[in-house]
């Protein structure tokens, strides 16, 4: 893992290995590919910041699966902007479905709890959430988050998917911004 990185000027300090995610990432795979036993679900991966997850946790499900990418922002910065909106939609029908949403990350719950009615208007038989990361902390709605990887403080995050006004995507690791 690197030492301390900058981006657009703010400080990132080592938070979770390579290997953590990875480990944690094959054990939700297990859970959920025991959960979905004999199911064909969908997995929902919200973009962009779930791209990495997403790919690592299917491959990790021994089962049989598809995946579609929404994307849904709500993000202004450093800062949830308190608003959701949707900028790629749902192609797929999803009625009669078991459906996992994949997010990267859950904060204050605003954008799951704006998506979440919407996706259960389509009819699908079920909807969970598995997230990388909740900042139970900063939890503002109540959502069932069926699949956590990582309760995290409300410290803003990048790397493994995540970014800072498009930043740090692409590190394996996750960083934590330094104090």
């Amino acid at each position: 893992m690197k030492d301390n990185i900058v981006l657009h000027g703010l400080s990132f300090r080592p938070y979770l290995p390579e290997g953590q995610i990875a480990e944690r990432v094959t054990e939700l795979g297990q859970h959920i590919s025991r959960d979905y036993q004999g199911k064909s679900p969908l997995f929902l991966a919200v973009l962009n910041g779930a791209f990495m997850f997403a790919a690592d946790l299917i491959r990790a499900c021994e089962i049989d699966c598809s995946i579609a990418f929404i994307r849904l922002a709500s993000y202004d910065g450093l800062n949830s902007s308190g608003r959701v909106k949707t900028v790629i939609g749902l192609q797929e029908d999803i009625k009669g479905r078991d459906v996992i949403i994949i997010e990267d990350i859950v904060d204050t719950g605003q954008t799951m709890s704006h998506f979440i009615p919407q996706l259960e208007e389509m009819g699908p038989a079920s909807v969970a959430i598995a997230s990388l990361l909740v900042k139970t902390e900063a939890l503002e709605c109540d959502v069932d988050i069926r699949y956590t990887g990582f309760e995290i403080p409300t410290k803003f995050v990048i790397g493994y998917g995540l970014d800072y006004d498009g930043l740090g995507r692409n590190f394996p690791e996750i960083y934590q911004l330094a104090d």
